[in-house]
């Protein structure tokens, strides 16, 4: 069975950029857990998975946590621009180890919080995921990952192990 990820929820926010297509179903592979592997990678490990949509779209997970901090890390879901290098970030759920400064509202704050692609912002000069909202939806990594799985509205199959395994030692 493949898991299936319908991004309906993610990209039709008004803050969404339009350019995006109305993006249909991102299969995963049935071995998605073995496929991510977390790197170290110059202090933090690291993790990329590319996956292609029901419609040809292709997408990146990304996956980042420190080494040294348990709460700096990102899950990332970006789309990638066809027949290109270019990467759009969706979505990017940081954990709570900086401040946070939306730049065009000037609100600051010190949280969990999920960074989402906005037009104000791009058409800004700014990151397209530059803005991002405080959350209390999750408190660890494991648990970033599963807000990503519940915003995408993957379909995960029976028996799916949604809490990858971390360990500090470099290996997964």
């Amino acid at each position: 069975m493949t898991c299936r990820l319908t991004l309906s929820s993610i990209c039709l926010s008004e803050r969404n950029l339009p350019e995006v297509p109305n993006l249909q179903e991102v299969g995963l592979p049935d071995n998605v857990q073995e496929r991510i592997r977390l790197k170290p990678k110059r202090g933090h490990k690291e993790a990329e998975l590319d996956v292609t949509g029901a419609d040809g779209s292709s997408f990146r997970l990304i996956l980042r946590q420190s080494t040294l901090n348990p709460l700096d890390f990102s899950v990332i879901l970006a789309y990638q621009f066809p027949q290109t290098n270019v990467f759009l970030r969706l979505r990017r759920y940081n954990g709570k180890s900086h401040e946070h400064t939306n730049k065009l509202e000037g609100d600051r704050f010190y949280n969990f919080h999920i960074h989402k692609a906005t037009r104000r912002y791009q058409e800004s000069g700014l990151r397209e995921d530059a803005f991002a909202e405080p959350t209390e939806r999750y408190a660890d990594f494991d648990g970033a990952l599963q807000c990503l799985w519940q915003d995408g509205s993957f379909v995960l199959p029976e028996g799916f192990q949604t809490k990858l395994a971390l360990n500090w030692d470099g290996e997964t």
